[in-house]
């Protein structure tokens, strides 16, 4: 199951040791989502991080800094509409339906499917599926290894994600309201 780390939407002091401390825990791949920031701001950020901790990177705002910085990927969503002419890094893309997964699903390497439960991170932002909504989806195949989960989870729902078929799990708030990075077990994905 991939574990996946999304950023907090501004810059701040921790960036660079969140990220470092979480792909050395073993996440899949971390989520470089900064709308508040300014690309100045993400790409001095990157410029901190070594060769290796780029190229686990996918980018939600600005689609030059995946050249540039020779990270994993680009993040299909509303600031980011399509990806440039021959590009061939990882692609994603964030999707609120079960009719945009099955839309989406051939065209892209892993699909968000949120929320899940209601968000940690953003407030008011509810949960849109039931469990019984998620079962069926995962009945008919909806929900596979190319589904991540998003929306107010945290590492100890893994076992609920692997038995609904989830091919892993994305936090934003889980990792942020914690401020206890070091606590975090060894991530198997």
């Amino acid at each position: 199951m991939k574990i996946i780390a999304i950023t907090s939407p501004t810059i701040i002091d921790e960036d660079v040791y969140l990220i470092r401390n979480l792909l050395k825990m073993g996440v899949f791949s971390i989520h470089l989502r900064k709308p508040e920031a300014t690309i100045h701001e993400c790409r001095q950020l990157l410029s901190q991080l070594t060769t290796e901790e780029r190229a686990n990177i996918i980018i939600h705002d600005y689609p030059e800094l995946y050249d540039e910085f020779s990270l994993k990927g680009i993040h299909i969503n509303k600031t980011i509409t399509s990806l440039p002419d021959g590009y061939s890094g990882l692609k994603t893309r964030s999707c609120h339906t079960f009719e945009e997964i099955e839309k989406y699903k051939n065209e892209y390497d892993y699909l968000f499917l949120s929320p899940i439960f209601d968000s940690i991170s953003k407030v008011g932002y509810k949960s849109n599926f039931t469990k019984d909504e998620l079962l069926k989806a995962s009945a008919q195949g909806i929900i596979d290894s190319k589904v991540i989960a998003l929306g107010g989870i945290t590492l100890d729902m893994i076992p609920y994600f692997k038995e609904l078929n989830f091919g892993g799990i994305a936090m934003i708030g889980g990792i942020y309201t914690t401020k206890a990075i070091n606590d975090f077990p060894k991530i198997k994905t």
